[in-house]
C-alpha cells in the first residue's frame, strides 16, 4: 500500500470528485480518472467522494455508506497516489455545507434556474425534484472554493457549473473582499483528447451511471462473465468491416475506440485490423481486451477492501488534511461577511 507523503505546496491545486451513486464505469475511468492519474504528480490533488451531492436525487440510505467506501477504494485501485493526492469524503467535513449556505445567500436564484443540468434532471425527477437539485451548483462551488483550487477537471456537462463558480467568486470578492481576492477564481482543467465512451445500447449517448439499463455500461468491477454478456448483447449494425468516424455507425466508432484505448494501439493499427472484420470476430476480441484491462484495477480494489483499517486510515488522514484548508477558507469568508467569532 502507498505511504502517505505530504504533497508539495509549490504546485497548483486540483479539486475533483465523484458521486457514490453506484459503481464507476469505463466512461468515468477513461474520460476522467485515468487522466487524473497520468498527471497527478504535476499537481497538489484533492479528490473527494461527493456524497452530499448524491442525495440531490432519490437515493437508498442503506447503501450510501458502502457506495462511498467503494468509490474511495476505486480511486486507489485506479492509481490515485497518496504521495501526490488526498482522498476524503465530502460529508465528513462540515465546512462544505456551511459554505454552501453562505454562498446561497449571495447567489441570485435566476442563475440557478438557468442551469441546463437542473432543467434536464428536473424533467426526469418530476414531482420528486428537490431544492437540493436546484442548489447543486452552489454546493459544487463550495467544494471547489473551500480548497482554493487553481484547476478543476471538467467535461462538457460541468462547464456551466464551473462558470457559475467563477461568477460567485467575482460577486463575493467584489462585494466583500475589500480589495482582496478572498476566494480564488478556478480555471477549467480541460481533459486532453481521450475516450468519450458512449452507451453500449445507444452509441449517440454517453455511458452513464443514471441509465436504468445495466447493459448500457461496463462497470469497473464487472466480472468477466458480466463483461462477456454485455458485449455480446451490445448494439451494433448489420455491416461487415469496422471503421472509425462513419456518421451513421456511432456504435461501431464507440466500440472501436474502446478497443483502441484499452489495448494501447494506435488508431491506424486498429482501423487496419478491423477493416475486414465482422462483429462475430470483433466482440470476443473486445471482451478479452476489457477483461484484461480491468484485471489490475479489480485486483487492487480487492486488496484495498480486504484491509478496512487501511481504507479508514486513508479517509481519516484525508479528512484531517482537507479540513485544515477548508476551515481556513471558511473562517476568511465568515470574517469578510461580518460574523462574530466565538469567545
Amino acid at each position: 500500500m502507498n505511504v502517505i507523503v505530504p504533497p508539495s505546496m509549490d504546485k497548483q491545486r486540483v479539486l475533483s470528485g465523484v458521486q457514490p451513486t453506484g459503481n464507476l464505469h469505463l466512461g468515468n475511468y477513461l474520460g476522467a480518472i485515468r487522466n487524473w492519474v497520468e498527471v497527478q504528480d504535476q499537481y497538489e490533488n484533492y479528490f473527494c467522494v461527493v456524497d452530499l451531492h448524491a442525495i440531490t436525487a432519490p437515493h437508498n440510505p442503506s447503501t450510501l455508506a458502502e457506495d462511498t467506501y467503494t468509490i474511495a477504494a476505486l480511486y486507489l485501485a485506479c492509481g490515485i497516489d497518496l504521495n501526490h493526492s488526498t482522498i476524503f469524503v465530502q460529508s465528513h467535513i462540515s465546512a462544505h455545507s456551511e459554505l454552501a449556505w453562505l454562498l446561497n445567500c449571495l447567489t441570485p436564484i435566476n442563475w440557478l434556474h438557468d442551469m441546463i443540468q437542473f432543467k434536464e434532471k428536473a424533467i426526469k425527477q418530476g414531482e420528486n425534484v428537490s431544492m437540493g437539485l436546484l442548489d447543486y451548483p452552489v454546493l459544487m462551488a463550495a467544494d471547489i472554493l473551500l480548497y482554493q483550487a487553481d484547476k478543476v477537471p471538467v467535461g462538457e456537462d460541468q462547464k456551466q457549473h464551473l462558470e457559475l463558480t467563477r461568477d460567485i467568486v467575482d460577486r463575493f470578492n467584489h462585494q466583500f473582499g475589500g480589495g482582496q481576492a478572498i476566494l480564488k477564481r478556478p480555471n477549467p482543467m480541460i481533459r486532453h483528447e481521450g475516450a468519450r465512451v458512449m452507451s453500449l445500447t445507444d452509441g449517440t449517448k454517453k455511458m452513464s451511471k443514471s441509465d436504468p439499463s445495466e447493459l448500457s455500461r461496463i462497470n469497473l468491477l464487472d466480472s468477466p462473465d458480466e463483461i462477456q454478456k454485455k458485449i455480446k448483447k451490445c448494439k451494433t449494425d448489420p455491416y461487415r468491416g469496422l471503421a472509425f468516424g462513419v456518421v451513421d455507425r456511432p456504435e461501431c466508432h464507440n466500440l472501436l475506440t474502446l478497443y483502441m484505448v484499452l489495448s494501447g494501439q494506435s488508431r491506424e493499427k486498429v482501423a487496419a485490423e478491423g477493416e475486414d472484420m465482422g462483429w462475430g470476430q470483433f466482440k470476443p476480441l473486445l471482451t478479452d481486451t476489457i477483461i484484461e484491462a480491468l484485471r489490475p484495477i479489480q485486483s487492487m480494489y480487492t486488496q484495498v477492501r480486504s484491509e478496512p483499517t487501511y481504507l479508514e486510515s486513508v479517509l481519516t488522514h484525508g479528512r484531517e488534511r482537507a479540513e485544515v484548508l477548508a476551515n481556513k477558507t471558511l473562517e476568511r469568508v465568515k470574517e469578510a461577511l461580518g460574523f462574530s467569532r466565538p469567545r
